[in-house]
């Protein structure tokens, strides 16, 4: 991908990071903080409370489907915008209604148009710094992490305690606040788009994606897509079932938003070393044991050592597979291989929030589904561990 040489390279992917913080910081994971209140509001079940998350997977297949026709149209920068900005919209119309069929509607479209800007500002990112590998694989793991870490820590620093003062009622108001955040942060991230687009007189180059050869990220990224929503989408609610309160919730989602933002410090070294599927299976392998501590240790410990652990590693798992397309592939073939990674992730999310509801609503404890859900981890993180460099495979 030939991309413009940024001025201001870091800048840029400041921008690019305020772009993720819309379209997954936000629009992916501030439900998990708001659900709660919804749940017990509209009186939902947790099959119906997961169904939405749900909802926003299926939006996502869409997305990251017709992103794969759309990336060989127009250039990642534009759709970079086009996603950020219609789904900054999707959030606010998400606080005007009560409905399940329009919450539904509206965390679809998000999904669909927040896949678009997703796989597009991936590319983005893997350009920069292409001349220097350890800037450039911190670059990526910055643009994963800092951006949906940042979401999760001003949804977690403000929703809970709002929630919990305005009562459960208030939850039109917490979407309408994330909507309006989002729409501030949205000029920043097109300028940092339009600073990283390429001659509009050249077409988007092709290449084909050698994707039998990648089946072990493949099917660890899936692994990954099944495991780790159950933990975003239903932790505040377990924690709430416990009676834990609204401080709590608060301090774990602003500790689990920290250490996602941290992250990509902990991961580039990995990442600049390994051009295999051993960061994937690595990091599946942390969100697995974050995933499951608190349900095994039931206390505030418990909670604040499983925030670290998870927060350090989820957002990570983009960032493992931006860098194995970046290592192993040419530039030419970044967009329509992030765009096939995004799809089996994509697929793979889609059952879990409503087969973990269901989970829950059967046993009576939402804890059960987080167990299964960190044994998807590990099982994806053994296939990961299979990959090999595509120049040894």
């Amino acid at each position: 991908m030939t991309l413009s040489n940024p001025a201001r390279p870091w800048l840029v992917l400041f921008g690019l990071t305020l772009g993720v913080c819309v379209t997954n910081g936000f629009a992916r994971f501030a439900y998990g903080v708001i659900l709660p209140a919804m749940k017990q509001d509209l009186g939902w079940s947790y099959a119906q409370a997961g169904w939405l998350n749900t909802a926003n997977a299926l939006g996502y297949i869409v997305g990251a489907i017709v992103t794969l026709w759309l990336i060989t149209r127009f250039t990642p920068s534009r759709l970079f915008s086009l996603g950020v900005i219609t789904t900054a919209f999707f959030l606010l119309f998400t606080g005007l209604t009560d409905e399940l069929w329009a919450q539904s509607v509206w965390r679809a479209l998000a999904g669909v148009f927040g896949a678009i800007s997703f796989i597009a500002g991936g590319a983005l990112a893997a350009a920069l710094f292409q001349e220097n590998a350890r800037n450039n694989a911190l670059a990526i793991a910055i643009y994963f992490g800092f951006g949906g870490g940042m979401g999760i820590v001003l949804s977690g620093a403000a929703l809970p305690l709002m929630l919990e003062s305005w009562g459960p009622s208030s939850w039109p108001y917490a979407w309408v606040t994330v909507g309006i955040t989002c729409l501030v942060f949205t000029p920043p991230s097109v300028w940092a788009a339009e600073h990283l687009r390429p001659p509009a007189s050249k077409a988007p180059p092709k290449a084909s994606v050698p994707t039998l050869r990648m089946l072990g990220v493949m099917a660890g990224y899936a692994g990954f897509g099944m495991g780790y929503i159950v933990y975003l989408t239903f932790l505040v609610a377990w924690m709430r079932a416990h009676d834990f309160s609204a401080g709590m919730v608060s301090g774990v989602w602003v500790l689990l938003g920290t250490g996602i933002s941290l992250s990509p410090f902990v991961w580039r070294s990995v990442f600049a070393r390994f051009a295999s599927g051993i960061p994937l299976a690595m990091i599946l392998t942390c969100i697995a044991i974050g995933s499951v501590l608190p349900v095994l240790m039931p206390t505030a410990v418990g909670l604040i050592l499983s925030a670290i652990v998870f927060g350090l590693s989820v957002f990570m798992s983009p960032g493992a597979i931006t860098n194995f397309t970046r290592q192993n592939l040419p530039p030419a073939s970044w967009g329509a291989a992030l765009t096939q990674f995004t799809i089996v992730f994509a697929i793979a999310q889609t059952i879990s929030p409503i087969a973990a509801g269901i989970i829950g609503d059967m046993t009576g404890d939402i804890g059960d589904s987080i167990i299964v859900a960190a044994g998807v981890l590990l099982l994806g993180a053994v296939c990961a561990l299979m990959q090999k460099p595509l120049a040894d495979a």
